[in-house]
C-alpha cells in the first residue's frame, strides 16, 4: 500500500482507538496492524507527536508480564481533533470515491 495513504490513515487509526479506551503502545500498534500493514516504528513517533500537542495524556501501569506500561489516553482537545479528523477524512473519501466513481464510467 502507499506509504502516504498509509500515513494519513495512521494518525486517524490511533486517534479512533484512544477514544474507546486507554491502550498502550504496543496493543496499538497490534491493534491496527490487524488491519493495515504497518511498522512498529510508524506508530511511537506519532505517539510522541500527538502527546506533545496536547491529544494524549500519559500514565505507567504495572503489568504481569514485564516492566510497567505507558498509557495513552485521549484528552478532550484530543477529542475535538478527532472530530475534525473525522470530517476531513469523510470529505477526503467522499471525493476520491467520487472522482473513481467518475473515472469508472467513463471507461
Amino acid at each position: 500500500m502507499n506509504i502516504q495513504f498509509k500515513k494519513g490513515a495512521l494518525n486517524l487509526c490511533v486517534l479512533v482507538l484512544l477514544d474507546k479506551q486507554d491502550r498502550y503502545g504496543y496493543e496499538l500498534v497490534q491493534k491496527i496492524s490487524s488491519r493495515i500493514a504497518i511498522s512498529e516504528g510508524a506508530v511511537y513517533p506519532l505517539l510522541r507527536r500527538l502527546t506533545k500537542d496536547g491529544y494524549f495524556t500519559t500514565y505507567l501501569q504495572e503489568s504481569n508480564e514485564g516492566p510497567p506500561r505507558k498509557y495513552y489516553s485521549l484528552t478532550e482537545l484530543g477529542r475535538t481533533y478527532l472530530q475534525e479528523q473525522l470530517e476531513e477524512w469523510k470529505s477526503f473519501t467522499d471525493g476520491v470515491n467520487q472522482l473513481i466513481e467518475e473515472g469508472v464510467q467513463n471507461d
